[in-house]
């Protein structure tokens, strides 16, 4: 079988989630080894944005594309009808910066795609591979991707409201599953979110005809096409997200609580092993680091890296010891590393990674311009070993914007978004 387009042209229309504003979305035949690309029809130029990971930015409850004038969001229901089906090669062409939402699932796409008729046009179709499992933790989200021959996912959520609490499903995807099991799985929340999203300046379009509505007794206004239709809304979202790899993802997914911010990471750790930018000439000890860094003591606060790849993921190592100075007064008999050294050991560790995207990196320094959503989740304590994990969100010439998740025994003890760029010294 080779790659797929779409026989004809086909519009739907409506107002977006998040944003509200009208939408009228435009599929269309594409050339074979196109792939997957978004058009902004309202805009000067008709700019063209593709589907993929490199420009995925991340953003609160919904996948965005870009950013600025030209930003595309939640799409992430449109490309899990487009993946879902099979189709390689698109232009999603689009008068308004946010999809329609139609009835809050996947399925009014899948519908208008299957109208528009699906044919196989030849061309190599492009698998993504995994050589060996990738994990990845996100926040409250985990993920395992091990080999396989097709999609296949185990998805698990858990949310606090008695008509979802924890689910769970298995899904072999191919067209006709996710057509049968996925597809019309629509979007939800609960009431209690509104008010707080909406001071943010979201779900503007939202009502309880394209949102499954949740109050302290259950659906307002709407009825469930599936008991667990909230757990295959999930899935729906992850091949919706997996469709940013550039093809068709074989590989054997189990989620357990995924966002869509967290699904993007695990594409880019993907993509990365994909492409063999994974463990080499590891691990790092610390002479080598010192060589990378500038820091010294008693402000070098990476031990080792033992996992890197190229322009996307590091893992680094700090060992913590009754020893730092920084014990002798925070806190005199009751010794806790303090918040911010553990948020400069992460920017540290990011900075080792960044160093590998520049040329003649010893002539340059890594400065940290901004930190967003930082969390501290339990003390570190002497005898704690930090594990470091970072990943790159976003990368553009010498500046990025990064994910930092500190762990003590597999426990998350901070994280912190950041943006940095890479100066002379």
């Amino acid at each position: 079988m080779g790659r797929r387009t779409i026989a004809r042209t086909v519009t739907v229309a409506g107002a977006g989630l998040h944003l509200g504003r009208p939408c009228a979305l435009t599929f269309e035949p594409a050339s074979v080894g196109q792939g997957l690309r978004f058009r902004r029809s309202d805009l000067p130029g008709a700019p063209v944005i593709p589907a993929h990971v490199s420009v995925a930015v991340a953003a609160e409850r919904r996948t965005q594309l870009g950013d600025g004038d030209q930003a595309l969001h939640t799409v992430e229901h449109v490309l899990a009808a487009v993946a879902g089906l099979g189709i390689d090669d698109l232009t999603i062409a689009m008068d308004a910066a946010e999809p329609p939402i139609m009835d809050g699932s996947a399925e009014p796409f899948r519908a208008a795609l299957l109208d528009a008729g699906i044919v196989d046009h030849g061309g190599e179709v492009t698998v993504v591979r995994l050589r060996e499992p990738v994990r990845v933790v996100d926040g409250e989200s985990t993920y395992v991707a091990r080999p396989a021959e097709g999609l296949a996912l185990d998805v698990r959520i858990d949310f606090p409201h008695p008509l979802i609490g924890t689910q769970t499903g298995q899904w072999a995807v191919t067209p006709e599953s996710f057509g049968d099991e996925l597809s019309a799985a629509r979007t939800f929340g609960l009431l209690s979110w509104v008010e707080e999203l909406r001071g943010k300046g979201l779900i503007q379009g939202a009502s309880t005809t394209n949102t499954i509505a949740l109050d302290a007794t259950g659906v307002v206004e709407n009825t469930l096409r599936w008991p667990d239709e909230f757990v295959r809304h999930k899935a729906m979202d992850v091949v919706g997200d997996l469709a940013l790899a550039g093809g068709r993802v074989a590989a054997h997914i189990t989620a357990t609580k995924p966002s869509h911010r967290g699904t993007v990471t695990l594409v880019r750790a993907m993509l990365a092993q994909a492409a063999g930018h994974s463990n080499r000439e590891l691990p790092v000890d610390i002479e080598q680091i010192m060589r990378i860094l500038p820091h010294r003591y008693p402000f070098l606060l990476v031990d080792r890296i033992i996992e890197m790849h190229e322009k996307s993921r590091i893992v680094g190592i700090k060992n913590v010891t009754i020893n730092e100075p920084f014990f002798q007064g925070h806190f005199p008999g009751h010794p806790i590393m303090p918040g911010v050294l553990i948020v400069e050991a992460m920017a540290q560790v990011g900075g080792v990674l960044l160093m590998g995207t520049v040329d003649a990196p010893e002539t340059k320094v890594v400065y940290f311009m901004s930190l967003d959503n930082v969390k501290f989740r339990r003390p570190v304590k002497p005898g704690d070993q930090l594990r470091i994990e970072v990943d790159i969100v976003q990368l553009r010439s010498t500046m990025c914007r990064i994910k930092g998740v500190a762990k003590v025994d597999d426990t998350v003890v901070c994280e912190a978004d950041m943006a940095a760029v890479v100066r002379d010294r």
